[in-house]
């Protein structure tokens, strides 16, 4: 229930949103709506009151209410931690972010940290680490001095990474997936840090790895240009994406974004990336169907660094 976790500060607003809440799950969602309305006109700034709203308009198939409340709702709180804009985007067809809310993905690897092993390998028979490491492999991409992982969430790839490098870092938004990597002792440090806005620093890297990760980003530029820049000449990056050929990227009704393999082969050419190999692959199943996917390896054309400022890359060579 919204109360609970997301109170708007008016103890009469929450009651009448614990009062919606009630209705909805006894099936009155006209009821609910209303009920709820009575509370935001006691706390009209209330970011998770509009979210709700937006959920149970959607319910009654009123999509422009709904696309309305979930653009109040990030009017009220910009940093949109419960993924409002999302909701917006996708029900009203026309995107208009470019990545993910950083809140949003924060609180939702919050939250899913302590079963995100079980869910990921057993439910949703994923295999992103396996991949990568295979592709890796097939590539004959040497051993590793440094290697980074971006997005590394519990550790998944470290454990992959581990025997491949002699110092291994990690990257990620939430405190509590940097928790269970933790435990696990694959690496040598751990950053809590938000890939979506990294700036160049003076250490680099053999190789970098985002497993599963650049599907929470969309637009790729800025991230390309910068593991461009933090790679050692001769340097490994690999990642994967899920396909959709359809535009450069795409987001889906699962809250993902996908990619096409021309707008990301032609990001890696811009950033002085050499393609080593292109494979597709099934990453995962979702609601019991394979998810197209593609795993990219390529390798920094020595003699070539990026440097990412803004919207602009510029090769120094």
């Amino acid at each position: 229930m919204i109360g609970t976790p997301f109170p708007s500060g008016e103890p009469a607003a929450d009651r009448r949103a614990s009062f919606a809440e009630t209705l909805a799950h006894l099936g009155d969602l006209p009821g609910a709506v209303e009920a709820l309305k009575a509370a935001l006109d006691l706390a009209p700034t209330w970011a998770a009151g509009w979210f709700r709203l937006g959920e149970y308009l959607e319910g009654l198939n009123e999509t422009a209410a709904a696309v309305d409340a979930w653009t109040r709702a990030v009017a009220a709180d910009p940093s949109d931690p419960l993924g409002a804009s999302l909701r917006r985007d996708l029900a009203c067809k026309t995107p208009m972010i470019e990545t993910m809310p950083p809140a949003f993905v924060e609180l939702l690897f919050d939250q899913y940290a302590p079963r995100f092993d079980t869910s990921l390998t057993q439910k949703l028979a994923y295999r992103g680490p396996q991949i990568l490491i295979d592709a890796l492999s097939a590539a004959e991409t040497p051993h590793a001095d440094r290697a980074l992982d971006l997005g590394c969430g519990t550790g998944l790839m470290g454990a992959q990474l581990r025997s491949r490098c002699d110092w291994l870092e990690g990257y990620d938004l939430s405190a509590n997936m940097l928790a269970e990597a933790q435990a696990k002792g694959d690496y040598d440090a751990l950053h809590k840090c938000d890939i979506g806005a990294l700036d160049l620093q003076p250490r680099s890297w053999d190789l970098i790895t985002a497993a599963d990760v650049f599907i929470y980003l969309g637009a790729l530029e800025q991230i390309i240009g910068w593991c461009a820049g933090s790679l050692r000449p001769g340097g490994t990056l690999a990642f994967t994406v899920e396909l959709d050929e359809q535009a450069p990227f795409t987001l889906r009704d699962s809250r993902r974004f996908a990619h096409s393999s021309a707008y990301v082969q032609d990001l890696l050419q811009q950033a002085g990336l050499a393609p080593l190999s292109v494979q597709q692959c099934t990453l995962r199943h979702d609601r019991g169907q394979p998810v197209a996917s593609a795993c990219f390896v390529a390798r920094a054309v020595p003699g070539t660094r990026l440097i990412h400022d803004g919207d602009e890359m510029d090769a120094l060579a």
